[in-house]
């Protein structure tokens, strides 16, 4: 398993925790500040699931019209680590 490490950028989250498996399935997502309960829910929504298809799922969800969301940073992070 890997652990993975993203700084997201226009957000109220400071960082992104998450581990990916052989399978690239996604394990232990953790946001450092943000919306805590809406972001842990997220971690529980995307345990074990692939990471491309969630990739897939928030990328370009906005948050407050600022073009980005914590979703949406968490999936460039996995684009960014796991492609």
């Amino acid at each position: 398993m890997e652990h993975y490490t993203y700084t997201p950028t226009g957000v109220c989250s400071m960082k992104i925790d998450f581990d990916v498996d052989d399978e690239k399935k996604l394990h232990n997502l953790q946001f450092l500040g943000g919306c805590n309960g809406n972001l842990k829910a997220i971690g529980k929504l995307v345990e074990g699931k692939d990471a491309k298809e969630i990739a897939d799922i928030l990328r370009g969800n906005d948050c407050k019209m600022r073009g980005t969301s914590c979703a949406d940073q968490f999936a460039k992070a996995i684009d960014q680590f796991v492609q």
